[in-house]
């Protein structure tokens, strides 16, 4: 299905990596012009040359104006905003955690798309088919014991989405979030070892409990989650706003 995305300038945070990488490639096989950035020194150099790039830390505000500046003067303007980067957290009961361990997972999870969409926004006013997709997650949606910075930062980032949503709309300006179930990946791997070893039970079994909850059970993939944000900022989302769409295989609860 052609997509008509030839030209669109789409900044992808956390795109040399994961999610976001496949969804800076999704958009250039569909002719976009893409800018990422990451942590990932390493990643970053590996990004083929037409994926811009910059190495930045959402949660450092001079690091995001650092990244605008780069990314506008190579793009030469902004259609689409992909707030992709995140932490999965610790994991552990709450009296356990550290505190700057909880405020390092906010800090990224979710004031970090508030320090990218604060510069996006007066750019977005001057596309013809703005759009803000914000990563959020099923933890956005559930309570997950044993990993409340992480779903505290999640459900934060739905509300932010709605009320730009709500303040947007009439600049045109289309929000959503995504929430990503299960997803293929190291990161859920380490995620699930964790939690298993929080339990003292092994992983196999605290994968089956996992998807226990879910009517589908498999593994989302990054490319399934990219197909769901090119259609969102696509000229066929024009009327999608405000929406939290869980790709997640109908999970009903997290574990």
């Amino acid at each position: 299905m052609e997509m008509g995305l030839g030209g669109l300038k789409v900044l992808v945070t956390a795109g040399a990596g994961g999610i976001g990488l496949e969804v800076a490639r999704a958009f250039v096989e569909e002719g976009a012009r893409v800018h990422v950035c990451d942590v990932d020194r390493e990643a970053l150099a590996a990004l083929p040359p037409d994926i811009g790039a910059t190495h930045a830390d959402v949660a450092s505000r001079e690091d995001v104006a650092r990244l605008f500046a780069e990314a506008t003067a190579t793009l030469g303007g902004l259609d689409c905003l992909v707030n992709n980067a995140g932490t999965a957290g610790p994991t552990g009961r709450v009296e356990e955690i550290d505190p700057e361990d909880w405020d390092r997972t906010l800090d990224i999870c979710l004031t970090g798309q508030f320090n990218c969409v604060r510069l996006a926004v007066p750019l977005l006013r001057a596309s013809a088919n703005p759009s803000i997709v914000n990563l959020s997650s099923a933890a956005g949606r559930f309570g997950f014991p044993l990993r409340t910075p992480y779903a505290a930062a999640k459900w934060a980032v739905v509300g932010f989405t709605k009320s730009l949503s709500r303040e947007l709309g009439g600049d045109g300006i289309r929000v959503n979030a995504v929430l990503p179930g299960i997803v293929a990946g190291d990161r859920q791997r380490r995620v699930l070892e964790a939690k298993a070893q929080q339990r003292g039970i092994g992983f196999s079994e605290m994968e089956g409990a996992a998807f226990a909850a879910a009517s589908i059970k498999d593994y989302v993939t990054a490319r399934q989650l990219a197909d769901q944000i090119l259609f969102l900022a696509s000229a066929r989302g024009k009327t999608i706003s405000g929406q939290a769409l869980a790709v997640d295989g109908d999970l009903q609860m997290l574990t």
